[in-house]
C-alpha cells in the first residue's frame, strides 16, 4: 500500500484502491462517499472475486460493478496490435442496458 492510500480516510473512494483517474472523474461528478453497496463490492471486485449484489433503485449498483472494470482496464493499458474485448457487461433490458 502506498502512503498515500494509507493517509486516506476509511469510507472514501480513495481508500477503496482506484485508480487515479477514477478518483478524478468520481469527484469531478460531485461524488465523496461510497455507498454502502460501492463499499462492499469495489474492494471485492478489485481483488477478483465473483459476487452478487442486492440493493435499492439509487444506491449505486451500476458505480459498484464499473468503477472496477474500469480501474482493471486502466491498469492493464491500451493493448498493442489487435482490439479484443476486453470487458462484456450483459443486461437483462434495453432500458437497463441505455442506462448502464
Amino acid at each position: 500500500m502506498s502512503q498515500t492510500q494509507s493517509a486516506t480516510a476509511p469510507g472514501t473512494f480513495a481508500a477503496l484502491g482506484l485508480a487515479e483517474p477514477l478518483l478524478r472523474a468520481v469527484a469531478a461528478e460531485g461524488y465523496t462517499t461510497p455507498t454502502p453497496i460501492q463499499l462492499q463490492a469495489i474492494p471485492a471486485l478489485l481483488a477478483g472475486r465473483d459476487m452478487v449484489g442486492v440493493a435499492q433503485t439509487g444506491t449505486g449498483k451500476t458505480a459498484a460493478f464499473s468503477l472496477p472494470v474500469l480501474h482493471h482496464l486502466i491498469r492493464q493499458g491500451i493493448p498493442k496490435g489487435r482490439r479484443h474485448i476486453r470487458a462484456l457487461i450483459l443486461s437483462p433490458t434495453r432500458e437497463l442496458a441505455a442506462q448502464i
